[in-house]
């Protein structure tokens, strides 16, 4: 087992990665390379395949072709569950919370998984006690202590969203890929979320996939861009935006 001195620089190495859908190549030999403890947005127009990438490191998806590496390991083969187990945590684009559990047990129900008791529902309150301090630290540091005690559907979307990022930080993830973070939220939700991300990269690794490129130029430090399903460009944002073929694929383009 590798130590945190000896853990490669990449967490992940995708080389070679293709997925073909009856033929159709919606991923197409991409090498993509994510530096440890850094944010990694993967952007591009629509169809471009950065919901295939993710769905194919995460292992909802196994690839037609290719490698995946994590921490130096191939997970080429491993199952969603697996690859979940060694600290890479997904959020999704729609807000995924239960809304009739307050917002302090949606909360402790993430930090249940642990243990293997996430769906111990019938557990005495006493017993699930010791996990309401953690709880409410994880809701004080995403700004919801104020909101503990109101059941889930009583908050707005960008709060809604926000309880979503909370109980993502439970399982505590070594890496955290991001499907559209800000997605469908007001301006000062989305500044709220920006904040939560940059918080969050101190000690861990992100990769998301965003369309507001203002949060993409604010937060990232590598960017890839896809187009039918090839990477078109790499690098910091000044090189990329200055592109003229990622210039090119957004003219007249809307994300996806």
């Amino acid at each position: 087992m590798k130590t945190a001195v000896d853990k490669p620089d990449h967490i992940i190495e995708a080389t070679g990665l293709s997925k073909l859908f009856h033929g159709f190549a919606a991923v197409d030999r991409v090498d993509l390379s994510v530096r440890r403890n850094s944010i990694h947005a993967l952007i591009g127009p629509n169809g471009a395949g950065k919901t295939t990438m993710f769905n194919l490191i995460t292992k909802f998806l196994q690839p037609t072709h290719g490698t995946i590496r994590y921490n130096g390991e191939d997970i080429t083969r491993l199952r969603p569950e697996q690859v979940a187990r060694r600290g890479v945590v997904r959020s999704f684009q729609i807000s995924a919370v239960y809304p009739r559990m307050t917002v302090r047990e949606n909360v402790r129900i993430a930090l249940q998984r642990p243990t293997g008791s996430s769906y111990r529902f019938w557990q005495s309150e006493k017993a699930l006690r010791v996990l309401h301090d953690r709880a409410d630290a994880l809701l004080t540091d995403v700004g919801l202590s104020s909101y503990a005690d109101q059941p889930a559907t009583m908050l707005s979307y960008g709060r809604k969203r926000v309880l979503e990022f909370a109980t993502t930080l439970a399982l505590d993830p070594e890496m955290l890929l991001l499907d559209e973070p800000t997605s469908g939220l007001g301006h000062e939700d989305v500044e709220l979320i920006a904040q939560l991300i940059r918080k969050v990269a101190t000690d861990r690794t992100v990769l998301m996939v965003e369309h507001n490129l203002s949060v993409v130029s604010m937060l990232s430090d590598a960017i890839t861009v896809l187009a039918a399903g090839r990477v078109l460009a790499e690098g910091d944002y000044d090189t990329v935006s200055r592109d003229p073929r990622v210039i090119d694929a957004y003219i007249g383009g809307v994300d996806d």
